[in-house]
Order: C-alpha cells, then structure tokens, then sequence
C-alpha cells in the first residue's frame, strides 16, 4: 500500500484531536522539538560559562533541555485547543515545587529556557535567536562590564589562625601581605578565642596553583600561622 507524506502525517497527529496540528506537519514539529532542545543546551552551556564558579551546587543547567523539549511540545498542543488550555491551567495550579532555587540568576535562566521553548512553539524563530543574543551581550557585560554591574561575587574564604601573641607582631605583615598577593580580596572579620586570633579574608579570584604558594609564603612570616581555603565553586579544594 502506497502512502503518502500527507497521508502518514495525518496519520502520526490524528491523536491530537486537532486539524490545524495535522495541517502543520509531523516534520515540523519534530524539527521545533529538536530546535527547542538545542537552544536549551545553548542555554545550559551559558549557565556553566557564566555561573557554575558560583553555583552552590544545585547543578540545575541538567535540566534545561528536559525543560526546553517539554514546554515546547506542552504549548504546541494546547495553542491550538482551548479546552485543553484550560484543563492544563487547572492541573498546573495545584502542582508545587518542592526544591528551593538556590542562586538568584537560576530563576533567570529558568525563564530564558521558557522564554526560547515559547518562540519554538509559537515559530518564532527569528525572536528565539535574537534572545539567545541579547542573552549572551548581557552576560558578556555583567561578566566584564564595571564593577557596580557585576557587585561582590567572593570564590572563597581564606581563613588564617594565629596565636594572640604572635599576631600582634605580625599583623601588619599579614595584612600587607594579603593585600599585595589578594588585591581584589577583603577583610570580613577578625575574631579573638582562647588566646587565638582568626582572620577571615574573602577573595573574588584565585590561581589553584596559588594556593600552596600563599601557604608557604604565610609560613615564611610565621610558623605559628595556620591557613585554610574554603571555596564557594564546585569541585574545587
């Protein structure tokens, strides 16, 4: 039996209750499906490129094309049936989610990912590459634009532990130090407990092979000094 293009898309959407989704074309849609899905991609790989220095660990860029393919096919279908848009609006109400958004930029991205998969629905693919775009300038600014732009954003936390005697007559040095190795770095507290004095030292940006250079340099101006790193990025010491 010969059949058609015609008649095997017909066949493939007779299931959707819709003619204007027959009319469209199973190729089409599987090529929005596809198109959504990579823009999600593009959109997880700026998430890494931008944001996984910072991320606290949540990793949410994972799901992004899970995200892009589902609220494509989910606004294919119902822009054609209002029933089904209704009826989808109703179970969406009662629907909550539980994990908590860990980093304010995730929500951004969360609606950049929907933002894309609408344009792939509605064909609007012109928007949809415009989006990415814009999306890209305006991380490339935030990540080199001035500095009011871009605020604190801390990798990590030098902390120093020194004996109360020794670092009365060393304080001077190690803060010299600190600021001439650690320029874009900060002093955030300076606590005294039982005869020891910790120094917390928040940096934006640090070399790995730095580290065991700072230790050793530290100990250089005393052996009493005890250094530790702890790093707001993933994978990382």
């Amino acid at each position: 039996m010969d059949l058609s293009y015609e008649k095997i898309t017909s066949i493939l959407l007779k299931g959707f209750g819709s003619q204007k989704m027959e009319d469209i074309g199973f190729l089409p849609f599987l090529m929005l499906l596809m198109l959504s899905l990579i823009a999600a991609m593009i959109v997880s790989y700026l998430y890494l490129k931008f944001y996984k220095n910072r991320a606290t660990g949540s990793q949410i860029h994972r799901a992004f094309p899970l995200l892009g393919v589902a609220i494509t096919g989910i606004f294919i279908c119902i822009q054609f049936s209002l029933p089904l848009s209704l009826g989808l609006l109703g179970a969406l109400s009662i629907v909550r989610f539980r994990t908590p958004i860990k980093e304010p930029e995730e929500i951004g991205f969360i609606m950049i990912v929907v933002a894309t998969s609408i344009c792939c629905a509605t064909f609007n693919i012109l928007f949809l590459g415009i989006i990415l775009l814009v999306t890209f300038i305006g991380l490339l600014i935030l990540q080199s634009g001035p500095r009011f732009l871009k605020g604190r954003l801390n990798d990590g936390m030098l902390i120093l532990t020194v004996p109360a005697g020794e670092y009365n007559g060393k304080a001077g040095d190690i803060f010299s130090y600190l600021k001439k190795t650690l320029p874009a770095g900060k002093i955030e507290s300076i606590t005294e407990n039982q005869g020891e004095s910790v120094i917390s030292y928040s940096f934006s940006t640090i070399e790995d092979d730095m580290i065991l250079k700072i230790k050793q340099e530290l100990a250089a101006i005393s052996q009493q000094i005890s250094s530790s790193f702890f790093f707001n990025r993933i994978g990382d010491i």
